[in-house]
């Protein structure tokens, strides 16, 4: 029985004594329920819905106040309204735009001869979810105002929404593969660079490195370029594999370009995620804080990425974070190459965000590593 105490005690001691791993243990649930409960939040909201009103007529004017009701309501789309009907479109192949609605000149007109008028909606397929979400609130409103201004003893046209999707049909588990790719190149920064110094302290492996003249910008450079190395064949397989396993031919659908600027992502995404954990890890001298802290910022860092869910419905303390957070540019740029043939006009500044926040990770990590005991 005294033996068993002994190792007891033992065993408690050394969890006191790592205060982190304490921390993590206690703030690290709470924390979950925070992240994950901000980002999957049901109901969507704040989807950007640009509107071109080319009538000014009555009923024009009728659908236009029913989505402010809308947005002032459930909250589901933010409209901005736009003169130009060419402006619009490009702000939806930009991603600035989740949908556009088009207003035709005659559309007022139309529904007064009971012709019930058509309507041109304009999705942006490669985020289905949120444009069906903003497809559902116009088709409310245009069934509003079929019963708020034809009687139903009339036989009249119905007003129509013409939907047109402006890339070809995606899936859903299609929509998921830009989060997968960021996954994996997390993974791999977590399994490559500074875990491996990690181990060396554990083992003390790494006090050999005080008899060579290796210095700090040597061996941060080295196991971030072996990291980057990895972590970017890696990703660049498990994209490979998704595609296929999802329905998507790479082959036949992106040009050489596209998967130049696909590989230029996965490596600048690489590199800022190696040189992030440096920052945060650099210090830690046992695995199994690396193991706490991993899962924790895979949780924070992934879910407000907008992977799986649009970011714009986040409450705003999380879509703030989500504006410094690596991955969502990354799933950004991904998103808009693989199902977009976006060029690099499209996805500038997610490369100018990813590169400087290597460059600054590094950076940093570079000054605060520690080459001694």
């Amino acid at each position: 029985m005294i033996r068993f105490l002994a190792i007891f005690e033992r065993d408690l001691r050394r969890f006191i004594r790592n205060p982190i791993v304490i921390v993590a243990s206690v703030v690290m649930p709470i924390l979950y329920l925070i992240i994950l409960g901000s980002s999957f939040q049901g109901e969507l909201k704040n989807l950007s819905l640009a509107v071109v009103d080319m009538d000014s007529g009555p009923y024009a004017k009728r659908i236009v106040e029913l989505l402010h009701a809308v947005e002032a309501g459930p909250k589901t789309v933010r409209m901005y309204h736009l003169s130009d009907q060419g402006s619009a479109m490009q702000g939806l192949r930009d991603g600035i735009f989740k949908a556009v609605l088009i207003i035709p000149s005659d559309f007022s007109r139309d529904v007064i001869h009971g012709k019930g008028g058509t309507l041109g909606f304009f999705m942006d397929n490669a985020e289905s979810i949120s444009a069906n979400s903003i497809r559902l609130s116009i088709l409310s409103a245009l069934s509003d105002i079929k019963n708020e201004f034809i009687s139903v003893r009339e036989e009249r046209t119905k007003t129509k929404l013409r939907e047109i999707e402006l890339y070809k049909k995606i899936d859903y588990d299609q929509t998921l593969i830009p989060g997968v790719v960021i996954m994996a190149i997390f993974l791999g920064a977590m399994t490559t660079g500074v875990f491996n110094i990690v181990m060396d302290k554990f083992l003390g492996i790494d006090e050999s490195h005080f008899l060579t003249p290796l210095t700090k910008l040597d061996i941060v450079m080295g196991l971030v370029i072996s990291g980057v190395f990895i972590t970017t064949v890696i990703a660049i397989f498990v994209l490979f594999f998704s595609s296929l396993i999802t329905g998507i031919y790479l082959w036949q659908t992106l040009t050489f370009y596209n998967i130049v600027l696909i590989i230029v992502v996965i490596i600048l995404s690489t590199l800022g995620l190696l040189g992030m954990m440096f920052v945060i890890l650099g210090r830690a001298s046992h695995p199994r804080i690396v193991g706490v802290l991993g899962g924790f910022l895979n949780v924070i860092f992934f879910f407000p990425s907008g992977a799986i869910y649009p970011v714009e419905s986040f409450p705003g303390w999380l879509r703030s974070f989500s504006a410094i957070n690596p991955e969502l540019y990354s799933v950004h740029a991904l998103r808009a190459i693989l199902f977009k043939n976006a060029g690099i006009a499209a996805v500038k500044w997610d490369l100018v965000f990813l590169f400087f926040f290597a460059l600054i990770t590094i950076v940093i990590a570079t000054i605060t590593f520690k080459r001694e005991l």
